[in-house]
């Protein structure tokens, strides 16, 4: 069984922080339960369906499942040397002095983070449903930013 930070040097296992949505992951879950029972009863229970009907509820029933899966686990993983963002779709790692700071736009339903590039990244893993909860996160990974963002000196 891996150790999450085992290969760090001592004190800086405590250093990786894990942010995920509260809201949108019990959201989707619940999602994915409701319409997975929804398909299977479909599929027992409508008796004018052929196997081939039946077996197509089924896997719609899953691909519901999977984007919903897809959905809850998107985080931000900040680790000593770099910063990992899972969003939907895509996972990007960035080292710390790409990042510039996290803006949190009001209106906008996530953080972003702004990189030195000029561009910004999405941050779903910070959403505005879980209010307080996910300005203390961005208030967490500003102050990462600041810690960790510097460029070594030479």
């Amino acid at each position: 069984m891996h150790t999450p930070g085992a290969d760090l040097p001592p004190g800086e296992e405590r250093a990786t922080i894990v942010l995920r949505p509260r809201a949108v992951r019990w959201a989707a879950y619940t999602t994915a339960v409701v319409v997975m029972a929804g398909m299977i009863g479909g599929a027992v229970l409508i008796t004018s369906f052929q196997w081939g009907g039946r077996l197509g509820l089924l896997a719609v029933g899953v691909l519901v499942a999977l984007f919903c899966h897809l959905e809850a686990s998107v985080r931000v993983t900040a680790r000593p040397r770099e910063l990992e963002v899972r969003n939907l779709m895509r996972v990007r790692t960035l080292e710390w002095p790409e990042v510039l700071g996290i803006s949190f736009p009001m209106g906008d339903p996530w953080a972003h983070l702004d990189l030195a590039d000029g561009s910004t990244l999405p941050l779903q893993a910070i959403q505005r449903y879980d209010g307080r909860r996910a300005i203390a996160a961005a208030h967490q990974l500003q102050e990462l930013v600041r810690e960790r963002g510097e460029a070594p000196g030479d």
